[in-house]
């Protein structure tokens, strides 16, 4: 299996992860997919989103796989008053990742980044590995120490 930017990076730091492969289809990369693919729990595998907020710029929103972003919330959190979902051809020149593939582990820039709640319920969680295909399965704690990351509630209940 391929490393990856950010599995290096993990490497790097003596961050414990394990690199999972899953087949991705081009015209499906919803986390329910990749949910399935994995035989995993849906509330377990996390996507990534990247937002722009009126005051602080862009930021990072890592939801579980099954909810949805409440936008007003995350702006909330992240100390703006509005805030949008950023348009995806500017996903790679911000991230350096790709629609699938991205992940708040090894961005270009270290955006402020916020998780849901919801993280801490469980041992461990997936998240992008930064390619379509690769997840990482990593502690919730050992993600939020190493990124920096804000708990919040970020979903639509």
């Amino acid at each position: 299996m391929k490393k990856t930017n950010a599995a290096r990076l993990l490497d790097k730091h003596k961050i414990k992860y394990e690199l999972v492969e899953y087949t991705f289809d081009e015209n499906n990369l919803s986390a329910t997919k990749v949910a399935a693919e994995l035989g995993q729990n849906i509330e377990q595998v996390f996507k990534t989103l990247v937002l722009r907020g009126d005051k602080s710029g862009v930021f990072v929103a890592i939801v579980p796989g099954n909810a949805e972003l409440n936008i007003k919330k995350a702006a909330k959190l992240s100390e703006n008053k509005k805030a949008e979902m950023i348009l995806m051809k500017e996903l790679l020149p911000l991230t350096g990742y790709i629609r699938g593939g991205c992940t708040a582990i090894a961005m270009k820039k270290n955006y402020p980044t916020f998780i849901h709640e919801s993280c801490l319920n469980f041992d461990f969680i997936f998240v992008s590995a930064g390619v379509r295909g690769t997840q990482i399965k990593i502690a919730p704690k050992d993600l939020i120490d190493f990124v920096k990351i804000r708990i919040g509630d970020l979903i639509d209940q």
